[in-house]
């Protein structure tokens, strides 16, 4: 098993009874603490409309935290830029490289802009990889595509009449304006400052093997595969990166990191006690209400649940990785060995901020214990 670094994936969730600046301080101290563990990242997701998710913006929780840390790479995962332009994106981040340069992960993602087109038809979705990882049925997001509240989303993040670009068009020009290689069409030249020069590191995060796959590697860029958001579709996203791969300045050879859901505690019931929130947190975000406050167990055992409940959610339940450190590292080594990842990406959620905070703690030493660097390249 070659060393793998381990990063966190940090959505900042509002534990139920807390604020949304109880979840910011929460993450921020999170932060500190993966630092002093040696985690490899820590990166922050982009959502809207969500009551119980407060990353609404990676820059400004960015800038938050790169205040409150010092070495620590920090990154977004990712900038939704289906409602944004290459330039202002460029400018947040050519902001925060000012002060914290060589710290940042520019990561870009596809969504929030506009809708995709309608899915072709799938091919069938084997139960496990060659070496047992859980792949299973493909989850449709029709009916989140196609509910008033992504709709309402996506009407009050764009202006009036503005249409998205072409996402390969934009990654194009958003690493022009890094580069300082930026021309119009009729030859005018586009210089940003700050921004221009700016020592980020650029991902591109998928969850498919079609266009943020080709993108990432007919570029020659980093690619960040969502095991945790779209499990059946692991294998597929990064054979289509491999194979679209292009050597470039940045990359000699494909790059690749895989995301995963996991909590770890002393021993594996523990952990499942922990992790008893995690299905209806996931209920109400693929039923389109927006994520809840993340429940107690108490009060998750409280909610009513069904049979639709539980087959809407099972993809996402049967690829949670939970339990001690040992059962965890395990079922991580896993996912790398079937996916060949250079790098492991974590994303915990528990109601309390000190289990959340001991789950990254007990991994960190099991991961250690097996030899692991947490150094990236």
């Amino acid at each position: 098993m070659p060393d793998i670094p381990l990063g966190i994936l940090d959505l900042v969730p509002i534990p139920s009874g807390s604020t949304a600046a109880d979840a910011l301080h929460n993450s921020i101290d999170l932060a500190r603490r993966a630092e002093q563990l040696g985690y490899a990242r820590y990166w922050f997701a982009e959502h809207h409309l969500n009551p119980g998710v407060a990353g609404t913006s990676p820059a400004v929780v960015l800038a938050l935290t790169a205040a409150a840390t010092s070495t620590i790479r920090l990154g977004s995962g990712a900038v939704q830029l289906g409602h944004r332009t290459a330039l202002n994106t460029v400018e947040e981040f050519g902001l925060l490289d000012v002060l914290h340069p060589g710290r940042l992960d520019l990561g870009l993602g596809r969504s929030g802009g506009r809708p995709p087109g309608r899915p072709t038809a799938e091919s069938p979705t084997p139960d496990r990889a060659p070496n047992g990882l859980v792949i299973p049925p493909r989850f449709s997001f029709e009916r989140l595509l196609g509910s008033p509240r992504i709709a309402l989303q996506r009407k009050l993040l764009l202006l009036p009449g503005a249409e998205s670009q072409e996402y390969a068009e934009q990654i194009d020009d958003l690493l022009a304006l890094l580069a300082g290689t930026y021309r119009s069409p009729d030859g005018v030249e586009a210089h940003v400052v700050p921004g221009e020069g700016a020592d980020v590191e650029v991902w591109i995060l998928g969850s498919s093997g079609g266009t943020s796959a080709e993108v990432a590697g007919a570029r020659g860029l980093r690619f960040a595969v969502n095991y945790h958001v779209s499990p059946a579709t692991v294998l597929e996203a990064v054979d289509g990166y491999r194979s679209f791969f292009e050597p470039s300045d940045v990359l000699d050879k494909p790059y690749v990191s895989v995301s995963a859901d996991v909590v770890v505690a002393e021993d594996d019931a523990t952990a499942r006690e922990l992790a008893t929130g995690y299905g209806p947190w996931v209920r109400s975000i693929r039923t389109a209400e927006g994520a809840i406050e993340f429940p107690t167990p108490d009060e998750a055992r409280a909610l009513p649940w069904t049979e639709a409940d539980q087959e809407l959610v099972q993809d996402r339940l049967d690829t949670q990785f939970v339990g001690s450190p040992t059962t965890v590292a395990d079922r991580l080594e896993q996912l790398q060995e079937a996916t060949d990842a250079d790098e492991l990406l974590i994303t915990t959620i528990t109601h309390d901020h000190a289990d959340r905070v001991r789950s990254y703690e007990l991994l960190a030493a099991e991961w250690r214990r097996r030899g692991h660097s947490f150094q990236s390249s």
